[in-house]
């Protein structure tokens, strides 16, 4: 653990775009919520705490969802509601410090090391921050405390909702080597499986594989697992990040050899980037279709606009047309992926494109 070590905080709202829902309709109060989608198609951009029970989760198919909960109620997201909400979390953060790092609307890296406040506990300027929140938007916020963003960001999942978990420097160590691989961050469900595979199940199992083991198992994302193994992670809190590009997938359970069934997935991947594009406050003049054959090759298809794009009726009509270009007779499909990249920050939804192709 370094002898001087930062305070950062992660703070993470509490299903926020459903909780906004609920916050301004009391009639959605208590019952299972999903924002996005719809009980038909599309993807669930978030769930309420009363669908999760259900194990309904964000970025699930709707018709999943629909399956684990029958009573669950689909609303139409308000990026426009969300983001003027994360404005006034923003503003809290920016009375504490100005060394903030906004992940996207619902969350963000504090770096309180030294704060405007002149507080010698970050565990209080978190506590400070939760309860300005829910004065001023009446909303819950989980907070994690620690070193490094890596232990700050696992210290915010760990007591949700409306959470404050403090990872001290001298129990850091302690508290990565009893954590289940699967809870550390950037370690999805493939590698995990790869990893109980090996014998490694918690942090403690990974720390003992050398960097050159882990990097000849998972490739240079070895050297990240060998440092948060270790408890390590030397990110600065930067204030501007510049994303290159928002995209998503899907791996089918059977492969898919026709035009019609291709469409249909590509029609909730490309809702699903939509509001991934809109929650990141973007859009974008470069679309990518990736399409993955069951042998594992894979090849892609891209067309760019002098205008950007960020609704989903131009995103899928772009996609579309990508798909119906690339597609042949005979093929078998593993695996469909939509990116926009060439990204521009906006301050407001971009026009509706009128495509011709």
């Amino acid at each position: 653990m370094p002898d001087s070590p930062r305070k950062i905080i992660h703070i993470d709202m509490d299903a926020f775009f459903a909780s906004v829902e609920q916050r301004d309709n009391a009639e959605l109060i208590g019952k299972p919520v999903a924002v996005g989608g719809s009980k038909k198609r599309g993807v669930v951009a978030a769930a309420s705490y009363e669908a999760r029970k259900f194990g309904v989760y964000s970025a699930m198919p709707s018709m999943t969802a629909i399956k684990k909960c029958p009573q669950l109620i689909f609303v139409k997201p308000r990026f426009g509601v969300y983001k003027s909400v994360s404005q006034e979390i923003r503003s809290i953060f920016q009375q504490f410090t100005d060394l903030i790092e906004p992940l996207s609307l619902d969350e963000a890296y504090l770096d309180v090391t030294e704060n405007k406040k002149g507080m010698a506990s970050a565990t209080e300027v978190a506590a400070e921050i939760k309860k300005k929140i829910k004065q001023k938007t009446g909303l819950t916020a989980s907070a994690g405390v620690s070193i490094n963003k890596f232990l700050a960001k696992i210290a915010s999942d760990y007591e949700k909702p409306d959470g404050l978990f403090v990872i001290k420097p001298d129990m850091a160590q302690r508290f990565v080597d009893q954590l289940p691989v699967e809870k550390f961050y950037g370690v999805g469900k493939v590698t995990a499986s790869k990893m109980k595979s090996l014998g490694i199940l918690t942090g403690y199992e990974l720390k003992q594989w050398s960097k050159q083991e882990l990097v000849q198992q998972f490739g240079k994302t070895g050297n990240y697992f060998f440092d948060i193994a270790n408890g390590l992670d030397n990110r600065p809190v930067v204030s501007h990040r510049e994303r290159k590009s928002i995209g998503a997938e899907s791996t089918f359970l059977n492969d898919k050899n026709t035009l019609e069934d291709l469409t249909e997935s590509l029609q909730s991947i490309a809702e699903e980037v939509a509001q991934r594009v809109a929650k990141q406050e973007s859009a974008g003049r470069t679309v990518t279709l990736k399409i993955k054959f069951s042998n594992f090759t894979q090849i892609t298809r891209s067309h760019s606009f002098l205008t950007p794009v960020n609704d989903y009726e131009s995103i899928v009509s772009i996609a579309k047309y990508l798909l119906q270009r690339a597609f042949e007779d005979g093929m078998s499909v593993r695996l469909l992926g939509l990116t926009i990249s060439n990204l521009d920050k906006t301050r407001q939804s971009v026009s509706q494109l009128t495509l011709g192709f």
